[in-house]
């Protein structure tokens, strides 16, 4: 056993010898490098910002019947108040449109009445703001109306023991909303 230790340790020695004794290779040579400035000196172009893509201009617009705009009970004429509405956020509006895309407009009625009553009133209504529209100039053919019934209403109100008090608080659902697309000038 002694012998295997003192072979063993033997091989290893002259492994070891022959290592130590063998040349190193030569390094490769490195391609000359231009010199790095230290971070502070260093300059950095910036690229360049790209240019800022304006928007293309829009005439959109909606105008939604308010307080005393709003239709009287069971009726759909027109108030001054609500016609003055359309002359100014309206006719003034479709002005400023290279063209019309859509104008579109929404009857709506309140809750007190039968779903087929009100669905036939606030289409009236919706037709109503489209003949005002086309007296003042606008295109009846890119005018589209619809009538919401009472399906879409502006406020909720506690059925009341007094019909006035009731009819008063649902005035707001009593309404019309012009919604106009185009591209502006």
């Amino acid at each position: 056993m002694n012998k295997l230790k003192l072979a063993i340790g033997s091989a290893v020695l002259s492994l070891l010898a022959s290592c130590a004794t063998a040349p190193e290779p030569a390094p490769q040579p490195q391609p000359p490098s231009l010199p790095v400035p230290p971070p502070a000196q260093r300059q950095v172009t910036p690229a360049p910002a790209p240019a800022p893509v304006a928007a293309p201009k829009r005439c959109d617009a909606t105008a939604t019947f308010q307080k005393d705009e709003t239709f009287p009970f069971d009726r759909y004429a027109l108030t001054e108040a609500a016609k003055a509405r359309l002359d100014r956020d309206v006719i003034g509006k479709l002005a400023d449109c290279a063209s019309v895309e859509a104008v579109v407009v929404e009857g709506h009625a309140d809750r007190i009445g039968s779903q087929q009553y009100n669905q036939k009133l606030s289409e009236r209504r919706a037709d109503s703001v489209k003949t005002y529209l086309v007296g003042k100039g606008a295109d009846r053919s890119g005018i589209e109306t619809i009538g919401m019934g009472k399906t879409v209403p502006a406020k909720f109100c506690p059925d009341s023991k007094k019909r006035s008090e009731l009819i008063a608080c649902l005035a707001p659902n009593r309404r019309a909303i012009v919604s106009i697309k185009g591209p502006g000038r």
